[in-house]
């Protein structure tokens, strides 16, 4: 993984990122469903870009995008996270795309939301670097199980 010293800026995206995901909570959307539409939405593309307008947004104007401009859905059956949690989750994902240059469907690609649920009560104690390494390293492992079982 390369260096991450993120500077304010993007320190800035990671706690946006972190309160828009607990927004959708407060939008009464389901964690999971949230989590896997917006890691592969357009909206997430554009705030993984070196420079776009979004990226100058909050989280409220964030999360209509979703809604408005890409028409996405959400589901509303009950199924959530706690706050922290997905404040949490959603700090990581940024932050991790920030040290790896992965994009978001990638990173969602590796592990997704429930994943994400499952390692908080162990990992987000941790420094965020060493936490996404720690992802990265469960995420490998899953995907070896998953090959072997084969």
């Amino acid at each position: 993984m390369k260096s991450c010293d993120l500077n304010s800026f993007k320190l800035q995206q990671c706690d946006i990122q972190g309160r828009l995901f607990e927004l959708s909570l407060k939008n009464g959307a389901d964690s999971d469903d949230f989590i896997e539409k917006f890691m592969l939405s357009d909206t997430a593309k554009h705030l993984d870009m070196t420079y776009d307008r979004l990226q100058w947004a909050g989280e409220e104007y964030i999360f209509s995008n979703l809604s408005v401009d890409e028409n996405i859905e959400l589901e509303n059956t009950g199924k959530r996270f706690s706050k922290e949690a997905m404040y949490w989750i959603g700090y990581i994902y940024r932050y991790w795309h920030y040290c790896t240059d992965e994009s978001s469907r990638e990173i969602y690609g590796q592990i997704n939301g429930a994943e994400m649920n499952k390692a908080y009560p162990g990992f987000h104690t941790l420094d965020a670097r060493m936490a996404i390494e720690n992802l990265i390293e469960l995420a490998a492992q899953q995907a070896r199980v998953k090959y072997n079982s084969k």
